[in-house]
């Protein structure tokens, strides 16, 4: 599924535009300088793809739903 992550002052945001759900993020298990397994405060377990470089904020990201 299509998200969209942002840095906002709380931490980092994800929001499901299909869903019209937006969440924080808060736990990541990383792989690599960024993406990996995110847990968002309202129970979902994203899964994002491993980049080696810190992407550039706000972007789009196809991620992997491993639980809701």
């Amino acid at each position: 599924m299509k998200v969209t992550v942002r840095e906002t002052p709380k931490g980092i945001n994800i929001y499901v535009p299909k869903k019209d759900i937006e969440a924080h993020v808060i736990k990541i298990e990383q792989a690599g300088a960024w993406g990996g397994v995110f847990e968002l405060d309202n129970g979902w377990v994203l899964e994002f793809p491993a980049l080696e470089e810190v992407p550039k904020l706000p972007a789009t990201f196809e991620a992997k739903v491993l639980s809701k």
